[in-house]
């Protein structure tokens, strides 16, 4: 399903697109006067079907644009080909409703029939002047089968600013509003809140991960982050002072496929803009076996859960090495509880895998 929506979405930009290189076109190569045999009145019809083409080509790409633009209820971010991330039609608030969304919808799937209407009409209009004894289209197009001579035609021209121009459309509507929006998410270094955790490790932050996965229409998914910063207090011999405070920047989240990255930044997910820092909390260190076990408790969206993160430590002189895991709920997050509450499309169980390398402070 998510699939075919993102496929459908791009055909629809890339339609868009063309259209838009197409109008261009014709601006800059005007077609050929009509048979000078046709009423006055089947110009005029003609002149409209043609310009109804046209209005459609544009109507069906921008409603359907506009009908994901308005989707509150699933707020899946469009990836044009898995490639692309491609924004929502800015200043449509007043639509970004239920009734608007409606609205848009209704319009949209009706003009399908629109367009067997007017292709209905081309077509029987060119039957119409193919088989009388007027300068039909075949005739026209091809001159040399009926035994006439092709009058001459002016040679194309705009093929580069058509194009081009469509070209320079498409970048400016996908990247331009990334450029002007810039990075407003606080850096690692203002907000890593050192103050909280006096550590005695360092973190080698180019060696070390926090990763997560789970599942999503029944294939695995896996993500990391790319941000994130670890204050850490620990001592085997004194784990009842020992606690740790770890920092993520959420908008640093990537994901195995774009549309996965694009997603979790959405306000229903991580809401990057919104939070763009989420924490972990762990202390109440204790053995387990040859390994240890403590609480973590994480903090998304001013949201929080507690649940036991295991890991396993190798110190080797002044430097560990710490691998552990953990899993979490969507639910208690509220991750994605507006698109997907029961977890048909997206598993409910999130898994997080941690490997830290660090030195021992002096």
């Amino acid at each position: 399903m998510t699939t075919n929506n993102s496929r459908y979405k791009s055909i629809g930009i890339t339609i868009l697109m063309l259209t838009v290189t197409r109008i261009i076109w014709r601006l800059m190569n005007p077609p050929p006067q009509l048979p000078a045999d046709m009423a006055p009145l089947e110009k005029t019809a003609s002149h409209l079907v043609h310009l109804g083409f046209y209005a459609l080509m544009l109507a069906m790409p921008l409603t359907g644009w506009l009908l994901v633009s308005t989707n509150l209820k699933f707020d899946v971010p469009t990836v044009l080909y898995g490639q692309v991330s491609w924004p929502d039609i800015p200043f449509v608030g007043f639509l970004t409703n239920e009734t608007g969304h409606e609205i848009v919808e209704f319009v949209h799937s009706k003009l399908a029939w629109v367009a067997i209407g007017l292709l209905a009409l081309h077509v029987l209009g060119a039957l119409k002047h193919e088989f009388s004894k007027e300068e039909g289209v075949l005739k026209r197009m091809l001159p040399g089968l009926f035994g006439k001579t092709a009058p001459p035609q002016a040679p194309a021209r705009g093929f580069f600013i058509a194009f081009g121009g469509a070209i320079v459309l498409f970048l400016a509507i996908a990247f331009l509003p990334g450029l002007l929006s810039g990075n407003s998410q606080p850096s690692t270094l203002e907000t890593a809140q050192a103050e909280q955790v006096e550590s005695n490790w360092t973190v080698d932050y180019e060696s070390s991960t926090i990763a997560f996965s789970g599942s999503h229409d029944g294939s695995t998914y896996q993500g990391s982050f790319g941000d994130w910063s670890a204050d850490i207090f620990f001592d085997p011999d004194a784990l009842d002072t020992s606690k740790a405070l770890v920092t993520v920047q959420t908008g640093s989240a990537t994901a195995s496929k774009k549309l996965y990255s694009d997603s979790l930044r959405a306000g229903e997910w991580l809401s990057v803009q919104d939070h763009p820092q989420a924490t972990v909390a762990l202390d109440n260190f204790r053995p387990d076996g040859a390994d240890y076990v403590g609480d973590a408790t994480l903090t998304i969206k001013d949201q929080s859960v507690t649940v036991p993160f295991t890991f396993t430590l190798d110190i080797n002189g002044d430097t560990a090495l710490m691998t552990g895991s953990t899993s979490v709920e969507r639910k208690p997050l509220n991750l994605g509880q507006d698109s997907d509450p029961t977890g048909e499309w997206v598993g409910e169980t999130v898994n997080i895998d941690v490997t830290v390398k660090a030195s021992r402070k002096e």
